[in-house]
Formats: structure tokens, sequence, C-alpha cells
């Protein structure tokens, strides 16, 4: 990073910012942004916030403002007055409020006047080195910081807009540069004027975050980080590494994308990871509170400073607010004092990885085992005058499987995560207790299937039954070689990925009943499917035959495990 400046500006400790987005829905969903929505979380946060969960910033996200204008006006009839009442309740319980903007995209009506001339109608979003887009939009940000916002969120940055004469007389990669020098410059200068304001940056600032299974090269613009707290490393989704339990595949893209942003030389620090998202809405896959507290212990182990909870609070009850009180209690404190550092393999290729945070008074290690087996994972090893790694004690895990430790290495398994303490940490006031809604098996075994092409995009296999333990079946599709993600559709009117991505299983002409829990509308598409076949549903003496498909017009190839499992 030698010659770029990556230091805050604004961001100087780790912060908690509530995020509305996922409480609402908008893109992959039909829930509007409304006052008496955003006033009823801001209602859950104070609650919250009894319970000790910190909360320093309430950031409005997407639909806010009247998308025919710039920014000045809040929509109608969705803020009938306008934003009063909540920056007043903000300022009344000392919670900073913060704004979503679209940087240079524009709104479904006409330009406003004094921006006209940056338009570019083709893409529908404005030149920032040509017109009067730039420093309008710079003076929309000082109007609102005037108001005490205090944090922008900065979305869908179009690098490649430009005026026809831009067009003319600029090659695209010229455009480009052009544009991000200007808002560079512009947001810089913005900073300077408004210490302790924060900017964070997401959609068209860099990264490549699509999948898991994208080789990682450099794709970030390191000098962002001269204008931004922190760069956002890809909404939650499934990754392409197979899971039975569907959400921890969503744990482990946003390990990998921490990652891939890591290997580009950002520090970890200074990565939004978007990691913890409850909510009803289509943008979180509807997943509630299923599995959130694995989700939230990640958030805060992946070393951000930005940590920010997504969606509806109003789903957290009191004991749950204790318990968050009591995990981000814990992982706050070390982000300001430890050194956190990530250790094993990358996640994206299904090998056990963690995160590490180290002081002079012991360490906390976050661990996760992805793959489809028992694994030990070793931890690094912390300064042995204060203890040793063999005096470490389990703090959290999934259910099922019982984590042990191994010489310098904790025992996994599959798809289990754990976190484990060491010197003051393996005290027993900081035991995070069991995550009872992921079960993972006690024993799984790999059985020998061959699976022979059956059609087009579908492969079968009959094999013998075996005797004791479930039947866990997972497959995947790729072309060229590359897990390729298909998709059902949009939320609104798209199938879901059980009908996309099918396993059948048959025995003597019987179906039986496989139990999934990927079956759900998945925008960002899916390359892989897992099920489970019960074993009171199957007979020993008859043989079974499995099916995977996939509905993908092109042509893909499928791969298929067959495991036994015990729970």
């Amino acid at each position: 990073m030698e010659g770029v400046n990556t230091m805050a500006n604004g961001l100087t400790k780790p912060v908690s910012v509530y995020n509305n987005w996922a409480a609402y829905d908008e893109l992959s969903d039909s829930i509007p942004l409304t006052e008496e929505l955003a006033m009823r979380q801001l209602d859950e946060i104070l609650r919250l916030r009894k319970a000790g969960v910190q909360f320093d910033y309430y950031l409005m996200d997407a639909f806010w403002f009247s998308q025919e204008l710039d920014y000045r006006q809040w929509r109608k009839p969705h803020w009938p007055a306008g934003p009063n009442r909540w920056f007043t309740r903000c300022e009344e319980n000392r919670l900073k409020p913060g704004l979503w903007v679209a940087t240079n995209s524009a709104g479904m009506g006409p330009p406003p006047a004094a921006w006209k001339d940056s338009f570019d109608a083709k893409s529908r979003a404005y030149c920032m080195f040509e017109g009067g887009f730039l420093a309008g939009f710079m003076d929309v940000l000082q109007h609102w910081a005037d108001r005490g916002v205090r944090m922008f969120k900065f979305d869908f940055a179009r690098m490649w807009a430009a005026t026809e004469t831009a067009r003319k007389r600029y090659k695209p990669v010229e455009i480009a540069a052009m544009n991000a020098d200007a808002l560079r410059t512009a947001l810089t200068a913005f900073r300077k004027r408004n210490p302790g304001v924060l900017f964070s940056a997401f959609n068209g600032f860099g990264g490549e975050m699509r999948s898991t299974a994208i080789p990682v090269k450099q794709t970030v613009d390191l000098r962002w980080l001269e204008a931004f707290d922190a760069l956002y490393c890809g909404d939650p989704r499934p990754s392409d590494v197979p899971t039975m339990n569907f959400w921890r595949s969503m744990d482990i893209y946003t390990d990998h994308m921490v990652r891939y942003y890591e290997l580009n030389k950002v520090p970890l620090k200074r990565i939004d990871n978007t990691g913890f998202m409850i909510g009803t809405t289509g943008t979180c896959y509807k997943r509630g509170l299923h599995a959130w507290k694995g989700m939230l212990l990640l958030l805060l182990a992946r070393g951000g400073w930005m940590n920010v909870y997504y969606g509806n609070l109003d789903l957290l009850e009191e004991g749950d607010a204790e318990w968050f009180a009591k995990a981000q209690a814990l992982f706050l404190a070390l982000q300001s004092s430890a050194r956190i550092f990530t250790f094993g393999g990358l996640p994206g290729e299904a090998r056990p990885y963690g995160f590490a945070a180290v002081t002079d008074r012991g360490s906390v290690f976050t661990v996760v085992n992805p793959s489809q087996s028992v694994q030990a994972t070793t931890l690094p090893e912390y300064d042995a005058s204060r203890g040793s790694v063999n005096e470490g004690r389990i703090l959290f895990s999934d259910a099922g499987f019982h984590p042990s430790m191994e010489g310098s290495a904790v025992r996994l398994g599959p798809e289990q995560m754990a976190v484990v303490g060491f010197g003051e940490y393996a005290d027993v006031c900081h035991d995070l207790g069991i995550q009872e809604d992921v079960v993972i098996p006690k024993s799984i075994r790999k059985i020998e299937a061959v699976f022979e092409d059956d059609g087009q995009n579908a492969v079968t296999s009959t094999l013998r039954v075996p005797d004791e333990g479930d039947i866990r079946i997972v497959m995947q599709q790729y072309v060229d070689g590359t897990p390729h993600r298909s998709t059902g559709g949009p939320l609104s009117k798209g199938t879901t990925m059980g009908n996309v991505l099918q396993i059948r299983v048959e025995q003597a002409g019987r179906s039986l009943p496989v139990e999934v829990h990927y079956d759900k509308v998945i925008w960002s598409g899916l390359s892989w499917a897992a099920g489970e076949i019960r074993k009171e549903a199957i007979r020993l003496e008859e043989p079974l035959t499995i099916r995977c498909a996939s509905t993908e017009e092109k042509p893909v190839e499928i791969r298929a495990d067959v495991y036994r499992v015990t729970y």
C-alpha cells in the first residue's frame, strides 16, 4: 500500500450501527420504508440498549428520499411531515443519524436542473467530472451534515457515467478514472470540513463479490481508503461451499469475502463485512432469527470497526438481548485492544479457518470447519509465558457434535463453528453457550457412490443402504470446472431453488422424503443443493436410487457425494 494514505479520518474506534434495511425491502420484496417502520425500529434500539446492547448510529437505508428530486426531500406519503421526528428522537437519545445515498446514480424522474449538464441518460447516472452534479451533490451532503447526519453510506456508484461530450473525448477506462478521482477529491475535502462524519463505501467501489469460487486478484482500488472509513465486501448470500445448514453457507460467504479484501491489502478494521442481517424480507431470504448467534459472533470476530446490524430488531426477545450484549461486550473490547488476524485456509476452498484476537491477557479464536468431515484445526500460538493453547475452553459452539481440544488444535464436526478462549478469556464468565438451532452430526462418513449421466443436466446412482444413520446428499453444478449459480428469479414471481436444483430419492419405486434447507427464492443464485433422508424412512434390504438434476438451460456438469451421518 505504498503511497496510499489508509488512515481513517472519522473512524477512530469500533462503532455499532443499526441499519434498517431488511426490516423493509423494496428490491427483492415489497415491504416499503415508512416513517412508522423507521420509528418502530428506533423504539427497538432503545429497548435493546436497556439490556446493554451498544448502538451508536442509526442509518436510514435506501428509498428515504423522493427520487424525482435531489436528496433534499423525503418521500411522500411515507414521510408526511419529513424526518424531523426521527432526527429529534435520535438526538434525544444520543444516537447519531446516518443516510444512504446512491452516489451518482439517478432517480426515476428527470434530473434536477442544476445537475442536467452531468446527466448520462443511457445509464441513468451522473458524470462526476463535468457539469454541476458533483458540486451539487456535495452541497446536499453538507445540508444533511449541518442537520446532524454523522454517517453516509455510498451505494451504486457508476464510474462509467459520462456526458456525451466526455464520451466522445475519452476512453471508458479514462472516464472511470476521472470519475473516481473527482469523487475521491470531493469526499476528502468534505471530510476536512466535517471531522467525525463517517463514510462507508458499498457497490461500485471495487471488489469481486459474485461468488466464492473466483480466484483472488487485486480488484480493490486502495485509494478509496483515503476517502472512506470502511469498504463493504458484499451483501449476505450463500457461498459456493455446499452445506446442509443453509445459513452456515452464508457465514462462509462473508468470511471468504473478508479474506478476499484482506488479500487485496485492505486492513481488517476497515472492512465492513455486512454479516449480520435478521429479518422477514426477501433480501435476507426470510431467515428470521435462524442461526443468528453464530452470525453475530462471526460479524464481531472478523475485526471490522464498522459493526453494522441489519433488519428486524423486534425479533429479539429479552433473553436474546442479554446474550447479544454479552457477546458484543467481549468482542468490541477485543476489537479495541487485541491483535486480530486470520488463520487457516481460504473459506471458499472449504478448508478450516478462523479469526484470532490476541492480547497479553489471553486470546479468543473463532473457528469454522466448512468441510463435510470432522477436522482438527491448528490454532496459532500466543505468548507461551502467559499460557498454553492446551488450556483453552470452548466458549460457544453449534449443537450436536461436541468440539474438543487436541493439543494445539480444536476438533470440529462438519460445517461447525466454535469460539475458544485462552488465558483470561477461558474463564466461565465468558461462556456463550450452545447454538441450539444449528445441529451438527456426531459422525459423518463418505459412502462410495458412482453417479452416471442420466439425460441433460442430471446424474443418477444406485447404492446399498448403510446399516445405520441418515443419508446426506450433496450436489453442485459446474460450468467449465467452476461452480455455476442458478436463480429462480425475483421474490415476487420466482421459483424456489428446490425446483431448480433437485435431489430425488427412490427405493423400490417409492419416493422418499428428502429434508432440505435451501429451498428458497434466492436473489443471488445458488450453485449447490444438500439434503438428508432420515433412517426411519429407509428400508435396509432395498437399494437406494439417487437422482440429482438441474433445470439450468445451459449444459452443466453435476457432481454429487453421499454421506452417512448420525445425530
